[in-house]
């Protein structure tokens, strides 16, 4: 007996200490049909809409919580009372991660699920439920001001950074939020605009990543977008909310959509949104009073259903889907992970992100320097010592710490380097470097025995900055000139040290034609997170070796970029047509012969990298490629050896280059690795939209092997059969 007893009381510590056994999806199902029989209707109406700026309604006498929401494409945003106010006193300050486009310029699917653990961590740390992010939208137009939010204008590298960051944040019990859904390329009039574009388009280059994101990432959430396409706004789409997104990807988690996204109770009771919120937002900035059952899905919809209008079984969808993703994300059972907050481990991960987003677009000898070559280093350039965490609109965080650039070449030179720092510039509304401030700065650069120069674009959307429109959300740039007169400073400060390295902070590409051939090397580091000044110091001084790689194209000019060079901006009737269809990004650089600044994949390295060997079989509709990858120099370093397919007989039109398959390789000095890469039969198809399917049309096919979309290694012709 005494035995059965310590078998016994073993057998009930195991199981407490692993905690309850998770549900089946079976029995999931059947505990939402139990839940959802005791609801009254009032009950189910009060789920499906707001409770305050980042919750939706629960059901207290029932134990149904409400769902907490938070900002977070690259941090938790901080504490919110249940009113727009911040919360005082909180410990809410974050590790804050580089943005969308530093994380797609790794090219390291690997770092995407960290970024994700990262977040998932830190939001379960808070009681969050739901992370609103990663921003999925195809960078299509520059002049984006939330293009840094998003990853790239790559479909499939879209896809496959999304498909890891979303485990890694769903593997922490929080659920993510793929978003904008969909087509939504610009700022501007961002609630009003009709999005017109192909069948073709919208497959081929815009739904990708989401496809990835339900149907290998299994994403929980979703957030509808403000546009409309094709003259539905996305949160009243049938078309892409139940029909694509539901019917044909099998998708059962909830739809959110944007805040104040919902714009009818008719357009959005039948469909396939789930939760509507921040319709108050107007009467927030009006100093009303909230009245969350005004809502659209609120008290109007109770009445229509009451009333015979609306059907209460789509009611019960709603509620169905939103009850799915609270047991997903452990809502009920206790069993979700505690998470951590601000860890050493998160501030590396920070670090490692950022070292593998700097891009050195350009490098004649001026990089790496030589610390004990350098008794005074001359520093110019506001951005230097500007924090970029708080900016930007809803992606703003309130970070633990930032490292300036300023402050990484400081933590990295000590005492050993005098360094000589003048700002060059302002940053405010209406604001350009003065003759008296360019005077400074190139008195500085002519002192010292090299020179750092570090500008670009800041966020707009914040406190301070609220007029100003780069990179932030509600506005779009008027164009890609740097601010702050910043050109003429720059040309300046070569004109009085040639060597001078040029770094530039910003969410995508600028405008260089004034200094750009001047310049010995550029440097692109987007807005690298809370240790990117300790990343750029040591990418300038060689201790780290850059391996980033652009994820989107950079023009020469605005009017390069095919939404302007074949579309247009919205025209007077909010209409904007694509018209470039799927010639977006690279696709259209390379079919069309349009010669850009710097190419997409394109990123320098301080080492060589020799392509050699590609051995290709051909197994029916899939391809392996086996090759080898020599490191021919003397450092350590990694290279993104990137697959793109040539059809070169399709019946419909296609891009002379579509990039299918990339590998990351770390090689050490001389090192060499032979690898495989295989293409699937996906890589192969296009949609035809007569047939609306995907369709693979047996014949000849080019791969191209290479470093960038214009930087090509190795071509060969296979057919597939």
């Amino acid at each position: 007996m005494r035995g059965f007893l310590t078998v016994l009381l073993a057998m009930i510590l195991i199981t407490t200490a692993c905690g309850p056994k998770p549900l089946s999806d079976d029995q999931i199902e059947a505990q939402i049909e139990e839940t959802l029989s005791q609801l009254t209707l009032q009950e189910k109406v009060n789920m499906i809409h707001a409770s305050s700026p980042f919750t939706s309604g629960g059901v207290e006498r029932l134990g149904i919580p409400e769902l907490v929401m938070s900002d977070g494409p690259h941090g938790v945003r901080h504490e919110h009372l249940r009113t727009w106010e911040a919360q005082p006193d909180q410990n809410d300050s974050n590790t804050y991660l580089p943005v969308g486009t530093a994380l797609a310029a790794t090219w390291n699917p690997e770092l995407g699920y960290k970024f994700g653990k990262v977040l998932g961590s830190e939001a379960a740390f808070r009681n969050k439920d739901i992370i609103l992010g990663p921003g999925l939208n195809i960078i299509r137009d520059p002049l984006n001001g939330r293009n840094f939010e998003y990853m790239t204008e790559d479909p499939y590298l879209n896809a496959r950074m999304v498909v890891q960051s979303t485990k890694g944040i769903q593997d922490q019990g929080i659920a993510a939020c793929a978003k904008h859904y969909i087509a939504n390329s610009l700022e501007y009039q961002r609630d009003q605009v009709d999005v017109l574009l192909s069948e073709r388009a919208l497959r081929e280059i815009y739904l990708p990543g989401f496809k990835a994101a339900v149907q290998e990432g299994g994403v929980q959430t979703i957030m509808s977008a403000y546009n409309k396409v094709r003259g539905d706004y996305c949160s009243h789409s049938e078309y892409l909310l139940d029909t694509v997104l539901r019917d044909e990807y099998g998708y059962k988690g909830l739809v959110v959509s944007d805040w104040n996204a919902v714009k009818s109770t008719m357009g959005a009771a039948t469909v396939g949104l789930d939760i509507e919120m921040g319709t108050d937002l107007q009467q927030m900035r009006e100093g009303k009073e909230r009245d969350y059952s005004k809502f659209f899905l609120g008290d109007t919809l109770l009445t229509l259903v009451e009333n015979g209008t609306v059907d209460e079984a789509h009611i019960d969808n709603k509620v169905r889907n939103i009850l799915r993703v609270m047991h997903k994300i452990h809502k009920f059972d206790g069993a979700r992970p505690v998470g951590n907050f601000n860890t050493p481990e998160h501030q590396q991960i920070a670090k490692s992100i950022a070292d593998e987003a700097l891009v050195l677009l350009k490098n004649e000898d001026a990089l790496p320097l030589n610390a004990n070559e350098i008794s005074k280093l001359a520093v110019v350039g506001a951005n230097a010592v500007t924090k970029h965490a708080g900016g930007g609109g809803s992606s703003q965080v309130k970070a633990l710490y930032e490292v300036t650039a300023l402050e990484g070449l400081e933590n990295l030179l000590g005492d050993a380097t005098e360094i000589l720092f003048a700002e060059g510039y302002e940053i405010g509304y209406d604001l350009e470097a003065t003759d008296k401030q360019i005077a400074e700065a190139v008195s500085k650069v002519e002192a010292a025995d090299a020179a750092v120069y570090v500008g670009g674009y800041i966020h707009g959307y914040t406190d301070a900055w609220d007029d100003i429109a780069f990179d932030g959300e509600s506005k779009d740039k008027a164009d890609l000139t740097l601010p702050f007169n910043q050109n003429k400073l720059i040309n300046a400060v070569l004109d009085a040290n040639p060597n001078t390295i040029i770094v530039l902070f910003g969410g995508g590409p600028m405008d260089m034609e004034k200094w750009g051939d001047k310049a010995k090397a550029i440097v692109q580091v987007w807005y690298p997170g809370m240790e990117g000044g300790n990343s750029i110091a040591e990418m300038i001084f060689g201790k780290l070796n850059p391996s980033g790689k652009l994820p989107m194209t950079f023009p020469k000019k605005l009017e390069d970029s095919p939404a302007h060079a074949l579309a247009e901006y919205p025209d007077e009737n909010l209409i904007i047509d694509h018209k470039e269809d799927i010639y977006v990004g690279y696709r259209y650089f390379d079919t069309y012969d349009v010669e850009p600044a710097y190419a997409f994949g394109h990123g320098l390295s301080y080492t060589d990298f020799d392509y050699r060997n590609p051995l290709i079989k051909n197994l029916q509709k899939t391809v392996t490629i086996t090759m080898t990858l020599i490191n021919t120099g003397e450092m350590a370093g990694a290279e993104v050896v990137q697959v793109y397919v040539e059809d070169t007989e399709s019946r419909l039109p296609r891009p002379t280059k579509e990039l299918k398959a990339f590998k990351k390789v770390f090689l050490e000095a001389g090192e060499s690795s032979q690898f495989q890469i295989e293409l699937d039969e996906d890589a192969f198809k296009y949609f035809d939209d007569e047939k609306m399917e995907w369709v693979l049309e047996p014949g000849k096919f080019k791969l191209h092997i290479g470093s960038s979309s214009k930087d090509i290694r190795l071509s060969e012709e296979i057919e597939i059969f």
